[in-house]
């Protein structure tokens, strides 16, 4: 189990080149299913959640080579249509896989999906949507056993934006007889990415970032090579990295327009910010202001994947801040680690009141899921004394090279076997 060891107090400065998106890199894995031709994904991070999509498709029976970070993907030979247990229950990603093996195979087993232990999460937008796509679904034991004669487009409302749902839908309905459209859906840039993909397979899908998309179903699709949309989310953490330590930053390869509403929480706690073309630039100088309050919604308000880094900031910022969590009911699950290193933070249900104070202190934290890891390192970089920051694997799964891009912008951070 490996740890990072963290001297706080360094400012930031430099340039971060971003990975491509983990959560558009994922669904691109499970619509290479949709075609026996080849399909390279370019730019994919090495993080854990990639290796284990990959470690999926080849379960089932195709071929997944990495060349550096360009990706493989030869689906001919695929034959099975059940994951196992282990990788479903690792990968909450692995739900994705339901529309595609379906599309392929008319059948789907899969355990129900984990990943990161914030929350229920439950997949009943999935399945009733699929439903209405003409499969028929049983649930015993833990298990998902999904089958039809065949897929038929329909007319779909989701109750709420889901983003997996939504990818789900496309993945299911691009070789479905007929049109299917979707309302109420998710409009995250990473929806758009699926669509661009699955387009450039031969798909008729069109309305992808607004909350309709129309998918009219193709015989068959062909290979691709794509190269998906840089990690906004990633970015984000850059951002608010330097927010915390103080510094000018500027991160690579994301459009302002897709972080507007953090840039916008950035600017109301002091920062500068300058955007331009696919570059967003930060400076932080002095003692920042607290957010009075950030509530989560999906795309394009505040993201629940940022909601513990700025979480970590106001911690240090002057005054208070209330930080209500919307879309998964035990995302702070971190606070109890930021405490150790001083933070004042009070937590009451789904919101949490955040008291700011001067400066942490070093500590021993454990990193228990992805986005609260991060907030902990992020606390550590500006923190007084040397922390540590154990068990990375929640971390590995959306981050690759963390603590190298740090220490290129001037961060002490090492990273040794705990």
């Amino acid at each position: 189990m490996d740890k990072f060891t963290i001297e706080g107090g360094e400012r930031l400065y430099g340039s971060v080149k971003l990975q491509s998106a983990k959560n558009s890199v994922l669904p691109l894995f499970a619509a290479s299913m949709l075609t026996q031709k080849k399909v390279a994904i370019h730019g994919v991070p090495h993080i854990r959640d990639a290796l284990c999509m990959a470690q999926i498709l080849r379960e089932l029976g195709a071929e997944v080579s990495f060349c550096g970070e360009e990706v493989c993907i030869d689906t001919a030979n695929a034959c099975s249509h059940e994951i196992s247990s282990v990788l479903t229950r690792e990968l909450r990603s692995s739900v994705f896989m339901l529309g595609s093996l379906l599309s392929r195979f008319r059948r789907a087993r899969i355990a129900y999906p984990g990943g990161c232990d914030i929350g229920l999460r439950p997949i009943d937008l999935h399945l009733s949507a699929l439903k209405r796509l003409g499969v028929n679904i049983t649930e015993r034991e833990g298990f998902i056993l999904c089958e039809c004669d065949r897929l038929r487009g329909a007319e779909i409302s989701l109750d709420f934006p889901s983003v997996g749902a939504t990818e789900n839908i496309l993945l299911a309905a691009a070789c479905a007889e007929g049109t299917t459209v979707l309302s109420g859906a998710a409009k995250e840039p990473e929806i758009v990415d699926l669509e661009k993909f699955l387009n450039g397979m031969g798909a008729k899908v069109t309305g992808a970032g607004s909350d309709v998309i129309r998918i009219e179903g193709v015989p068959a699709l062909h290979g691709v090579s794509f190269s998906p949309v840089k990690d906004r989310i990633e970015a984000g953490t850059f951002l608010i990295a330097c927010a915390v330590c103080g510094g000018e930053v500027e991160v690579v390869g994301c459009s302002g327009a897709d972080l507007s509403i953090l840039l916008h929480k950035l600017r109301e706690n002091g920062c500068k910010i300058h955007t331009k073309n696919d570059k967003i630039r930060i400076e932080s100088h002095g003692r920042l202001r607290c957010n009075r309050r950030i509530e989560t919604m999906p795309f394009p308000g505040f993201p629940t994947d940022l909601q513990a880094q700025m979480t970590a900031l106001n911690a240090v910022c002057e005054g208070g801040a209330l930080i209500v969590e919307n879309l998964f009911e035990t995302r702070f699950k971190y606070v109890p680690e930021l405490q150790k290193m001083g933070a004042d933070i009070e937590v009451k249900g789904r919101t949490a009141f955040v008291r700011g104070v001067p400066r942490l202190h070093a500590a021993s934290v454990v990193a228990g899921d992805l986005r609260g890891g991060a907030a902990l390192v992020l606390a550590a970089l500006g923190a007084e004394g040397v922390s540590e920051v154990v068990d990375l694997s929640h971390v590995d799964r959306g981050y690759s090279d963390f603590q190298g891009k740090l220490k290129q912008l001037g961060a002490k951070i090492k990273r040794v076997r705990a």
